[in-house]
């Protein structure tokens, strides 16, 4: 099992990045070309969403992505860093502000949903995490 982890600061510019990253360890793990755009839209998504997330907490840590290359599938996991309400598993909102926070945030896993057939929202102490997966298959290894 291979594994690439990206850590950025929480800017919009930075989101491009991941998305980048994401689709060439993807290609390179055996998914399938017609599914890249796919993988490329989810983790936008999913990355716009946890930096608007750290954006709306004042969280200073850097997003965090790892991308899993297994043997049958490929994963990424999208760290938002917000524990408890408004994190990943998502919750009540306090105020206007959050209120509208919480809007997008629902509308971006609503997305990710639509875009990733395997998809798992979690929240724990160490912030809200988006796993998504798609089937791989590996080029075999050449002597």
């Amino acid at each position: 099992m291979a594994t690439v982890e990206l850590r950025f600061s929480a800017l919009p510019e930075h989101v491009r990045t991941a998305r980048l990253v994401a689709a060439a360890v993807a290609r390179r793990a055996g998914v399938d070309e017609a599914v890249l755009d796919e993988v490329r839209l989810a983790v936008g998504e999913a990355c716009s969403r946890a930096v608007g997330l750290h954006e709306s907490h004042g969280i200073e840590d850097p997003v965090r992505v790892v991308l899993i290359e297994d043997e049958k599938k490929f994963s990424i996991e999208v760290g938002d860093g917000v524990s408890g309400p408004g994190g990943a598993g998502g919750a009540e909102a306090e105020g206007a502000a959050e209120a509208d926070v919480e809007g997008e945030d629902e509308m971006g896993l609503a997305v990710i949903s639509g875009l990733v057939d395997d998809v798992e929202v979690t929240s724990g102490e160490g912030g809200g995490l988006i796993r998504m997966s798609w089937p791989a298959n590996p080029a075999p290894v050449l002597p």
